[in-house]
């Protein structure tokens, strides 16, 4: 069966079994929805082609915000309680 590939009849029992399953109503929700997520991946597939071959390996956005920023180093602030001590 499997030798000489798919025929014409197991397709024909493929969309009659398509069609008992999901109903006639739902199949062109479906074949839209189908067709619109097909799209959206080749654009994005062949956004992500063109940015990799024309742009250089730079940090993005998104990895420079899971770095944490630095702030500058500030003294704590001491208790009320505590007395002060000065150099001078």
């Amino acid at each position: 069966m499997l030798r000489n590939g798919l025929e014409p009849w197991h397709l024909l029992i493929v969309a009659i079994v398509f069609i008992v399953l999901f109903g006639s109503r739902k199949l062109p929700d479906t074949a839209r929805a189908l067709g619109k997520s097909m799209r959206i991946l080749k654009s994005e597939a062949k956004a992500m082609k063109s940015d990799d071959a024309s742009a250089p390996v730079e940090p993005t956005s998104v990895q420079m915000a899971a770095e944490p920023a630095k702030a500058p180093a500030q003294p704590e602030p001491k208790p009320a309680g505590e007395p002060t001590v000065t150099t001078g």
